[in-house]
């Protein structure tokens, strides 16, 4: 074909021809998580409604391994354990016998066996799925071969983005392609010099966030920080926005910018808190968390000068 785009996903075949390539330089990788995932569920109730809250993402943190819930329409959840395949007390390799797996859950996870009745089942007959990140460059070959989506740069799935970040290839390409329309070559080199970055910048969010929800939701610090951070966005909507609000609802803020500048907002947050500038011990009036803002602001806006 003349012009040829691969949209062929994380095992992308075109990707791979490209590597393959002697005459072409070609920078790949591909890391792996040292866990897999195995999907469960927590069915509906008798009468289709919900065993535990809906308006929420249930974790289950435990530092090595970690369990979540998120609801769906019919009244279920879907359930995915986060787990090492050979490290640890439990992993996917040593969980094989039936006893040894219910063991597990009544240790780690006890309150979730009444929500999972089919948990042994499930867990015997599900496939254990792997974790990787695909980074590559150029994702342009002479001007008539292109990378789109998971095959220039497929993510862990712990910011949710995944899609939403190949969709927004999509519209950054078709915004290239009107000004240089006719001109392959062209479109494809500077839709990679604009995208790379904002690819790079998602990928690296998506594995803090795995650390984040495995490990630090269970840190004292951090929840304070984030109660802080949750009564700020309530009371100045327009004016304060967290790191995963940054990433996730502010579409016209690229990943990249949303990345740098939420986790200058989390180290002030975060030297606030270990400080004793704030706490949440008291309840704050808005007058007081005003003065909070604007120091994180100050903070902020000195780390990303």
């Amino acid at each position: 074909g003349d012009i040829l785009l691969g949209t062929d996903g994380a095992g992308s075949a075109v990707r791979r021809s490209m590597f393959n390539n002697r005459d072409f330089l070609f920078s790949f990788s591909l890391d792996w998580l040292t866990h897999g995932y195995k999907e469960l569920t927590i069915p509906p109730t008798d009468n289709g409604g919900y065993r535990t809250e809906i308006n929420a993402l249930h974790i289950w943190p435990r530092g090595e391994d970690m369990l979540i819930a998120l609801p769906n329409m019919d009244g279920s959840f879907t359930v995915t354990l986060f787990l090492s395949y050979s490290e640890g007390s439990y992993n996917f390799d040593n969980l094989i016998t039936k006893e040894k797996i219910i063991e597990f859950f009544e240790k780690d996870f006890p309150d979730t066996l009444a929500l999972i009745p089919d948990v042994l089942k499930e867990f015997e007959n599900n496939p254990t799925g792997k974790l990787g990140t695909v980074k590559c460059y150029p994702w342009a070959y002479k001007g008539n071969t292109l990378l789109l989506g998971d095959s220039s740069h497929a993510i862990v799935p712990f910011y949710g983005q995944g899609m939403n970040a190949s969709f927004e290839d999509v519209f950054v390409f078709d915004s290239v392609l009107n000004q240089f329309e006719g001109d392959w070559a062209t479109v494809f080199s500077e839709f990679q010099k604009q995208r790379k970055i904002d690819a790079d910048a998602i990928a690296d969010l998506a594995i803090d966030n795995y650390y984040e929800m495995r490990d630090h939701v269970a840190n004292p610090l951090f929840k304070e920080k984030r109660k802080i951070e949750m009564d700020l966005e309530k009371n100045f909507p327009k004016e304060y926005f967290s790191k995963y609000s940054l990433v996730t609802f502010n579409e016209h803020i690229g990943y990249h910018e949303a990345m740098t500048r939420g986790r200058a907002q989390d180290k002030a947050l975060l030297a606030m808190v270990e400080g004793n500038e704030v706490s949440t011990s008291l309840e704050m009036s808005k007058e007081a968390l005003k003065i909070v803002l604007k120091k994180v602001q100050e903070e902020t806006n000195k780390m990303l000068k």
